[in-house]
């Protein structure tokens, strides 16, 4: 099948509710195939077809990577490529992406949890507060499943800077990944947050959740202490 009938058949299933139907169908193609059309997914604004992308990916990626681990790490660094501003593109979705391909697959991210990390340094630093979201989605997301790797990269330490943003969606991502790694030190600036009313629209457990930013910020202390 083509790229574009692919790409034809997919955007219409990602819009559906029932993740694993999605997963059983996309199996159906060769892998290869169907990465590109998931790639210009991520740049969806329906959010439930963005963050079923997401966790698409992972699985593509993974099986994409068991079987031939170099074209896995071309099509990485073309997502780490989308998010350089010499691409001339923004790199909506593509944290989240890394994220999720990391969590998945363990040689991928013994390979590439340290450009994930670096998007929190001074060098590449992430600016746009969307794009910040993301980031801080994918960190957590990596941290879940192996918190090693974050702590290696020292990211919990360049993360600290983001306990200062004035985005308030920033603050409580930052927070919760924070407390996924149980940080102690940075619960002082954490309890400033358990009051916030700020919404924060999540994705976790492969499901869309509304919570607050103080929500999350206390979550975080109760793991913390």
């Amino acid at each position: 099948m083509k790229e574009r009938a692919i790409k034809k058949k997919l955007l219409p299933l990602l819009r559906e509710d029932d993740l694993d139907h999605i997963l059983a169908v996309v199996r159906q193609f060769p892998p290869h195939q169907v990465i590109s059309s998931l790639m210009s997914s991520l740049y969806q604004v329906d959010e439930r077809v963005k963050w079923h992308t997401v966790t698409v990916i992972g699985q593509v990626m993974d099986a994409i990577a068991r079987t031939d681990m170099e074209a896995a790490r071309v099509i990485m660094r073309r997502i780490l490529w989308n998010l350089n501003e010499e691409s001339g593109g923004i790199g909506w979705g593509m944290p989240e992406a890394l994220g999720e391909i990391m969590a998945v697959n363990r040689q991928l991210a013994a390979e590439y949890a340290h450009m994930l990390v670096s998007y929190m340094r001074e060098e590449n630093f992430l600016e746009l507060p969307a794009l910040q979201h993301g980031l801080l989605w994918g960190i957590g997301r990596l941290a879940m499943v192996r918190p090693e790797l974050i702590l290696k990269y020292d990211g919990d330490g360049y993360m600290a800077l983001f306990l200062e943003s004035p985005d308030e969606v920033v603050l409580g991502l930052a927070s919760r990944n924070f407390g996924i790694l149980r940080t102690r030190e940075a619960a002082y600036h954490i309890h400033g947050f358990v009051d916030s009313r700020q919404p924060v629209r999540l994705y976790e457990d492969c499901r869309l959740i509304d919570t607050t930013v103080g929500e999350l910020a206390r979550q975080a202390l109760a793991r913390i202490e």
